[in-house]
């Protein structure tokens, strides 16, 4: 059974067929993926200390859909992001917290409002890759990268009480990727004018008459929309 799961799970990637499948079957994949070497170390049952605040996009599971790169659809997954690992995670029937880590075969996730995609980017002159949510798509992408850090814990001391070890959440990265390259951080005009310069003078203008916040999703969505419409 298990071999004839297998077969169809492979005849399927690779004829690109378009289908909707149940959380059954996308568990099914992910163990066909480990079994077969083609994800790296496979699913992991996660663990998670008892520490102040979370390291989660939204705590709660939210039921969603994961898009492979070979057009297969799987449907009503119990989704949650960890942000501060950068990792998918996913319930099972059985309420397993499981790892979604192939990520590589994922062209976009989709749970309540955020549409979240697996890609590279360039950081410290090295290309790495990650999860991003989608902020705005077409000839350039508009993608956030939410960020977490973690505090040790700290001892008492004199005049001063200890302290429980706590996820902090910390202001949001923004990147622009241009068609299918890697996504690279914006953080002010120069930046973007760098990765699109075709339009330097409309967009010089359109920035100071929208008085265009770098640091704020909603004034950089419509800015990149903007530039999606010329």
């Amino acid at each position: 059974m298990k071999s004839w799961l297998l077969t169809l799970f492979i005849l399927l990637v690779f004829t690109g067929t378009t289908l909707a499948q149940t959380n059954t079957d996308f568990i099914r994949a992910m163990d066909s993926y480990r079994s077969n070497k083609m994800a790296g170390s496979g699913v992991k049952e996660l663990t998670l200390d008892d520490i102040t605040g979370s390291p989660y996009l939204v705590d709660d599971f939210i039921n969603g859909s994961v898009f492979t790169n070979s057009e297969i659809e799987y449907l009503d997954i119990p989704l949650r992001y960890n942000i501060y690992s950068d990792a998918m995670e996913f319930k099972t029937e059985k309420n397993e917290v499981l790892l979604l880590d192939t990520p590589e075969m994922v062209k976009k996730i989709e749970f309540g409002e955020y549409k979240m995609v697996y890609a590279p980017f360039s950081e410290s002159k090295k290309i790495q890759r990650g999860y991003f949510i989608v902020l705005e798509e077409g000839k350039v992408s508009l993608y956030t990268k939410p960020k977490i850090e973690f505090i040790k814990a700290t001892l008492p001391a004199a005049y001063q009480e200890a302290t429980p070890a706590k996820f902090e959440r910390k202001p949001d990265s923004f990147y622009a990727r241009v068609g299918m390259d890697e996504a690279k951080l914006i953080e002010n005009k120069k930046d973007l004018l760098e990765i699109i310069p075709d339009q330097k003078e409309k967009l010089e203008e359109f920035i100071k008459l929208k008085k265009t916040k770098f640091n704020k999703a909603e004034s950089l969505t419509e800015l990149i929309r903007y530039y999606n419409s010329l």
